[in-house]
């Protein structure tokens, strides 16, 4: 497996607070949330748990912009499977 260099920006970073602020957001969009704000500042990789529920987050229909673009990042720092 190839790891992972990113990193989550500054702009996916705001979008995970406010979603981890929203009252309205759901349980797996936060999950996605905090895996991007913890991967902030550190090279950490998105579990399984984490990437799942950023893929639920990014299917939905009624999640949020800001949620949607945490997801992203979420899911964007997931371990790369090298094609071998």
């Amino acid at each position: 497996m190839v790891k992972n260099k990113e990193k989550t920006g500054k702009r996916a970073a705001s979008a995970a607070s406010k979603t981890l602020k929203s009252p309205k957001a759901s349980k797996t969009a936060k999950t996605a949330a905090g895996s991007a704000l913890a991967q902030s500042k550190t090279k950490k990789e998105t579990g399984k748990k984490a990437a799942s529920a950023a893929s639920k987050t990014l299917r939905s229909k009624t999640t949020s912009k800001a949620a949607k673009t945490a997801a992203g990042s979420t899911l964007t720092q997931r371990r790369n499977k090298s094609k071998r």
